[in-house]
Parts: structure tokens; sequence; C-alpha cells
């Protein structure tokens, strides 16, 4: 009888290691609480949808499952996203990172766990200038373009609507003032005039003196480089109560149908913009998520799916999920030469890759990395109309 039980324990032993073998974690660290949490819940999905697509073909590293972890990064506290990236490489065994959602986190997931453990990690928004010269010893990447592009984009609508004068707010982190400081510079550049700048804490009940000092330097429109579900929300509802502004300008963490929702038709003729295109694979992205519980064009969606592709196809093309490895490959599996792989393509992809062939990924977000292994950056503009973001044209 003992010699049963020891036999069907080390048979049950051999089959979940064989189990596991076969097995590769991705993890999916995202800000599922805090400031950009309805932004993040669809993110997600769109990220997790990719990891799916590549496992269910049975093509990833010869047959191997592709499962996706969960970890909190919270956006804003950079312990419990260190504390929540170390979980995922430590005891989960994930071979890459699609994430952190904000850049503060990713910073300090990058400094404390992804340079130490040496493992790939593709954010999906982490859009701080300061980034692209972080030293991250070649593991570290971007589906999102980096906020000086926005900065120049922003400036360029405000002159083409005819603001001379703004205001300007922003979450007091490294995403905030960073994108602060490139709208102020390039619209300035433009001849626009930046009458007062003023930074916001997230979490506070009431925003009446930051909304206040802004209010009397005066300025033609806010521009609120805030978050959807925090501080940003705040200083608008601010805005709003006492009459000091009444039109916004909204960069990508502020886009949300959580904003709109809240604020509706008080809104209307403010100005968003976020990472889009309209290119075939943004059109590629709404058919495949026709029938699911997120939409194709929703912020950062698009981004996010490209994040987690990239990580797999970048194993697949080296056969291997070793981050020193694969790390590589990635810029080599987005970029020309190769056949072009939109989103539903990823079996195709591997297929290919598998064969000794090359493909240039384009993805929803027409993704095309630059060094240091950014994407070169596509932006979406919106109007609020009716209570509603409705799209403008792409830059």
């Amino acid at each position: 009888m003992l010699k049963k039980i020891l036999f069907t324990f080390v048979c049950a032993a051999i089959s979940t290691t064989v189990f596991a073998a076969d097995e590769v974690k991705i993890g999916m660290l995202q800000g599922f609480t805090g400031p950009t949490e309805s932004l993040v819940a669809p993110m997600a999905l769109g990220g997790e949808m990719a990891i799916k697509e590549v496992s269910d073909s049975g093509l990833f590293l010869g047959g191997k499952k592709v499962v996706p972890v969960r970890g909190d990064s919270t956006c804003i506290d950079a312990a419990a996203a260190t504390a929540a990236a170390e979980r995922l490489v430590t005891s989960e065994g994930v071979a890459g990172i699609n994430g952190a959602t904000c850049s503060g986190a990713t910073t300090a997931v990058l400094n404390n766990v992804v340079r130490p453990n040496g493992i790939v990690m593709i954010s999906p928004s982490a859009t701080s200038p300061a980034l692209t010269a972080i030293e991250d010893d070649g593991f570290f990447f971007r589906t999102s373009p980096s906020d000086s592009r926005q900065g120049q984009i922003i400036a360029k609508i405000l002159e083409r609507e005819g603001i001379k004068s703004a205001a300007l707010t922003y979450t007091n982190n490294d995403y905030g003032k960073g994108l602060a400081d490139s709208i102020q510079a390039a619209f300035e550049a433009r001849g626009g005039k930046i009458t007062a700048v003023a930074a916001h804490e997230d979490g506070k009940a009431d925003y009446s003196a930051e909304v206040g000092s802004l209010a009397a330097a005066g300025g033609e429109v806010m521009i609120v480089a805030g978050y959807v579900d925090q501080g940003g929300a705040g200083m608008i509802q601010a805005s709003l109560d006492s009459g000091a502004f009444d039109r916004f300008v909204l960069p990508d963490g502020m886009v949300g149908e959580s904003l709109t929702n809240r604020f509706g038709d008080a809104l209307n003729n403010s100005i968003g913009t976020n990472p889009g295109t309209d290119s075939p694979g943004a059109a590629m992205m709404a058919k495949i998520t026709a029938d699911k519980d997120f939409a194709g064009d929703d912020p950062f969606v698009p981004e996010c799916y490209d994040a987690s592709a990239l990580l797999l196809l970048a194993m697949q093309s080296a056969g291997s999920t070793d981050s020193a490895v694969y790390k590589d490959h990635v810029m080599k599996v987005a970029n020309a030469p190769g056949e072009k792989i939109f989103p539903g393509e990823l079996a195709k992809a591997l297929e290919i890759l598998a064969g000794g062939g090359d493909i240039d990924y384009v993805g929803g977000s027409a993704v095309e990395l630059i060094e240091p292994g950014e994407s070169a950056g596509n932006f979406r503009e919106t109007k609020i109309d009716g209570g509603e973001f409705k799209t403008m044209q792409y830059h």
C-alpha cells in the first residue's frame, strides 16, 4: 500500500512538472486599482486577448500554452508596484511583463525588479519622456509614444483652434510633470502663453484652492494632465462648480468614458488626445473585439494587445523564453523587413517565425519601435460632443 501511495505521489509530481514546463506565464502588471482603474479594465482584457490567441493556436514554441498572471501596480504606489512585480517574477515565474500602466510605477519596477532579475517588460501606457533615457540594460520597451510627442500634438491643436492662452495643472508625479513640461515648451514655442502652472495631488476631497490660483491668472482653457479617476476629475469638478473654466484640454490619462459619464454635456467642446491610429490594424482590432465586453479602440487597448503580442512573438523568434535571449528579438519582430502582421493574425506570425521567416508586426497601434525601444507614435484627437468623446482626426 505504501509503495502504491509513493508511486501515485511521484507520478503526480512528474505530471505537475511536465505541465509547468509546457506552460509559459506572462505577467499583466497594471493599475487595477488607483487613479486609472477604469482605463485599465479594458486594457488588460486586450492584452490577455493576445495571450489567449497565441495559446489557442498551438503553435507557440512547439505547442506550449500561455497564461496571464495579474499583478496590481496601483499606478501611483511605487512600493506596491515593486512588490507585485517581485511576486510575478520570483513566485509566479513569469517569462515577461506587460506593464506597468503608469510612468512612476514603471520606473520603480524597472529599477527594482526588471534590471536586477533580467526580465523583459513592455509597457503599453507609460509615457513619461524620462523613460526614453533611463538605464534599462535592454530589457524595457513601450508600445505607447513618449509624452514629448504628445506635447507637440497638443500645442499644434491649440494653435489651430485659435487658443492663445491656457492654464495648466498636472498630477504631481513623473508622468504629470513630464507631460506638463512638454506641453508648456511646445505651446510657448508656437507663441502661446501658459498663464499659470499648478500641481495637484491625487486623493483630495477639494481642489478649489488649486483651481482658484489658476483662475486668477486667467486662460481660455485649462489643460489637465492628470488621471481620469482621481485628481484630474477633481480639478474639473472644482472648475465647473466655481465657473472658473468651462473648456478643457485632456491628454491621454484623462480620456475615458468614466469622465464623460460623470460630467456629460458640461464638457462639450473640450479636446482630448490619446495614442491612436486609423491604420488597417485599428480596424481589425475593432473587428476582433466586436463580441467582447470592451472596444478595440478604447484608450491603450491596442497598445496593450500589441505589448503581449510582441513579448510572445519575440520569444518565438528567439526560440526561447529566456529574457536575456529574446530581448534582442523584440525590435526585430516589431519592424521591417518581413510580412506585415495585424491583430487576429498571431497564429500566422508564429508559423512564419517557426519556419525561419521574418515578420513586421504592425498590430493594432501601427507600432514601429525606434531606439531605445519605444513607439514612434500616433495620436488620436477627440472632441467632446453630446457628452461623448468623438474622434476628429489622427496625428
